[in-house]
């Protein structure tokens, strides 16, 4: 028998534990010094007790290399077939207009036409998605800019956008700023919302420092608001802070102030945390942005000091909080990018785009819906066939079924292929990961 090539093997921080966690079997274990020193051994060639080997075995750590390719294959085929039925997002962009000047917008990077949404764009929208995802179990996102500016015009484009929504029985996710949503609540209350994502920089002015209006003008206290409002007539809020090094100490205080707002305890409100990141050009200087590991270890650290940080969010640190929550692991992830799979973006000047990260980008366009439908087959068929079965780097990667490749057009943009990884640190985040939800001694003795 050998060690599995998926085994993820690493010691928890701020331990003398190990962990040991396998996808492909739906193992996990926590191994106490001895026996992580017996893996140690394992891996160094050395005979290790039979009765340890045994149960190496039971839980799928030490595999006939031939059964667990077909396991592998089986569990892909799997992965397969249930995202071809899995549920598909699809963005809409109504316009690439914004009333903030956030200091890390991208947006000026994006395509803007001088023609806005019309009803025939929506119209054109409608009948593309009836058509192409006939079928197909989906929701829809819309974002922007900003969506929800307050004027009477758009007031009036969302309307007719939400009612063709209706009739379509799809459900509405909104991307905003915030800042006009006590304006909308009437319109919102009408439609089927599933969730309105909000962003919070943090609390009062290190907020106002980060996300302020156009020509300058305070935002965070009508964000607020408009919070508050969408709560009071449950519509669901997703509160998400975007967080470099200018801003990340001013957690513990953004956690505070939503625990005393009753935030917390409403089952309308849930929180994430979005890296400022080099997806895009962006504003803010590379010395202020976090990689993904450091963030981690930024909020681990946090935590330790500041423990009710989790009651405001709790970070996945891969999979270790799924692990946690559900005493189980999550099915393999053999492709962690959904662009032309589960997730299609569109904007209005018609053009089609393979995901958030590439709408609005005119060399991203994938074809048109309006005024006639065309597709680029060449560039969805790239999209569409990315996987870690598909990605060379992947291969030999033992974090390849928890990481799944990454994200696609961060990879693009990196190397100028789709089908090259975007690696993730996996075992770093669950050395983490392991340290918080399951050793919690070691953030209570610090």
């Amino acid at each position: 028998m050998n060690y599995s090539k998926h085994n993820i093997f690493s010691r928890i921080s701020g331990s003398d534990n190990y962990f040991i966690v396998n996808l492909l079997s739906g193992s996990a274990d926590i191994l106490n010094p001895a026996e992580g020193k017996m893996i140690l051994d394992l891996l160094a060639g050395k005979k290790i007790a039979p009765g340890f080997e045994s149960n190496l075995e039971e839980q799928g750590y030490l595999v006939d290399e031939r059964e667990e390719e077909r396991l592998y294959r089986s569990k892909y085929l799997d992965f397969i077939d249930t995202r071809d039925e899995d549920e598909v997002q699809l963005f809409f962009v109504p316009n690439y207009s914004c009333n903030f000047a956030c200091t890390y917008c991208y947006q000026d990077e994006y395509t803007t036409s001088k023609q806005g949404l019309t009803n025939e764009v929506i119209d054109a929208f409608f009948r593309y998605v009836a058509t192409e995802f006939a079928g197909r179990k989906k929701y829809l996102t819309i974002f922007g800019g900003e969506p929800l500016l307050n004027s009477p015009k758009q007031r009036e484009l969302i309307t007719y956008l939400l009612q063709l929504a209706d009739k379509s029985n799809l459900e509405v996710c909104f991307v905003t700023n915030g800042y006009s949503l006590a304006e909308y609540i009437d319109i919102l209350k009408q439609a089927r919302i599933r969730e309105i994502q909000v962003t919070l920089d943090g609390k009062g002015n290190v907020h106002d420092k980060r996300r302020f209006l156009k020509g300058g003008g305070a935002t965070f206290d009508k964000i607020v608001d408009g919070i508050d409002a969408c709560l009071a007539n449950q519509l669901p809020v997703n509160l998400r802070m975007v967080v470099d090094k200018e801003n990340m100490d001013g957690l513990p205080e953004m956690a505070k102030f939503a625990i005393d707002k009753g935030w917390t305890k409403s089952a309308y409100f849930k929180t994430q945390l979005g890296r400022n990141y080099e997806l895009h050009h962006c504003q803010a200087t590379s010395e202020k942005l976090f990689t993904r590991i450091s963030l981690y270890e930024t909020i681990y650290n946090q935590v330790k000091q500041h423990p009710y940080i989790l009651e405001f969010y709790k970070p996945a640190y891969s999979i270790s909080k799924f692990l946690a929550e559900t005493g189980s692991l999550p099915d393999p992830l053999f492709d962690a990018c959904p662009a032309c799979k589960t997730e299609w973006a569109f904007d209005y000047t018609g053009h089609i785009y393979s995901c958030t990260a590439t709408v609005g980008k005119a060399d991203e366009s994938l074809g048109t819906f309006y005024p006639e439908v065309s597709r680029r087959q060449e560039l969805i068929n790239a999209w569409e066939s990315r996987d870690v079965t598909a990605i060379a780097e992947c291969s030999t990667c033992s974090v390849q079924l928890a990481c799944g490749g990454g994200c696609g057009s961060v990879a693009k943009n990196r190397t100028g292929s789709v089908c090259t990884t975007d690696c993730r640190p996996v075992k770093e985040l669950l050395e983490l990961g392991f340290s918080a939800y399951f050793e919690p001694s070691v953030l209570a003795s610090e």
